[in-house]
């Protein structure tokens, strides 16, 4: 339990987005994939993900960690089978966003959140879990739906209430997959980050230095190992290589500041490392499936 503990206090949480949709047309979006994690609500009817198209039925909860691609089906009946960039060019024929709870059919709420631990780890996709199905969890439907109210509403204290209580949804997701002994294993390695103080500092390095050659000699420095033993070192204890990390926490900042900036692409791409802007335009849509210039397109559509 002092592990798990360990870990909550070691997290910080921002808060993304939410909204509540009413699916007009079921659709299914191939292979979506964003940085953030995401709770999707099913207010009326059903979705389905994965390869064999598991349910989410009304009152169930998907959680969608961030980093991770996956093909979810929106609304029951026969679907309109389309790539995320399609889905963004016509969006407006099957989503509708609603500032109430006025839920037709079929309908869900979501809310979209960060996760890192040390301020430099998301969390959830260094667990390296699937999507999963929440049942039986009224808390963190009523977080969903709290959070979706506060967003609809210019009370006094908005910004703070909607931080307080998106801190508690990812507790009570914690809390959800401890008490289910979900993904014990995942959990037993993630608690390595606090058990060496290389690593740590190796996160550090790498968030700090994005726009820097981060080659596995500069790692091996930093961690004070051989190069030839860093990679392994650095896969042991994570489950991933120390490369394609650094490609996520690249593309991870690409995606805010194409949601917060007016920089172009090849600054983006210069100030997260890429010198060669054609290189990161193709490695971006390798990872998100659509060009990085349709992903500002898409962060716009989505705050209609």
């Amino acid at each position: 339990m002092e592990d798990y503990n360990r870990i909550i206090e070691s997290l910080s949480v921002s808060f993304i987005k939410a909204r509540n949709i009413n699916i007009l047309q079921p659709v299914t979006i191939e292979n979506n994939y964003d940085v953030e994690n995401s709770l999707l609500y099913v207010n009326s009817g059903s979705l389905s993900f994965g390869k064999d198209s598991e349910k989410v039925q009304e009152g169930e909860i998907l959680f969608v960690p961030g980093g991770k691609q996956v093909t979810i089906t929106y609304g029951s009946g026969d679907a309109v089978v389309l790539s995320k960039d399609h889905f963004l060019n016509n969006k407006d024929k099957y989503f509708k966003s609603i500032s109430d709870e006025s839920f037709g059919n079929s309908a869900y709420s979501y809310v979209s959140f960060d996760s890192k631990v040390f301020d430099s780890v998301n969390f959830f996709a260094s667990l390296d879990i699937p999507s999963f199905v929440v049942r039986g969890n009224p808390q963190l439907s009523s977080l969903i739906l709290n959070i979706n109210r506060e967003c609809n509403q210019n009370a006094p204290g908005k910004g703070r209430i909607i931080k307080v209580l998106t801190e508690q949804l990812v507790v009570e997701l914690i809390r959800h997959v401890i008490q289910n002994r979900l993904f014990v294993e995942e959990f037993a390695t993630n608690s390595t980050y606090f058990k060496d103080p290389r690593l740590i500092d190796i996160f550090a390095y790498i968030k700090e230095n994005l726009q820097n050659d981060l080659s596995n000699k500069v790692l091996a420095n930093v961690a004070n190992v051989s190069e030839d033993y860093v990679g392994q070192y650095f896969k042991m204890l994570t489950g991933i290589n120390p490369q394609d990390y650094i490609e996520y926490q690249r593309m991870e900042v690409a995606v805010n500041l194409l949601r917060t900036s007016k920089k172009s692409i090849r600054e983006i791409g210069k100030e997260v490392g890429y010198k060669d802007t054609a290189y990161f335009c193709r490695r971006f849509k390798m990872m998100f499936g659509i060009p990085a210039g349709k992903m500002r397109r898409r962060e716009s559509l989505m705050n209609l």
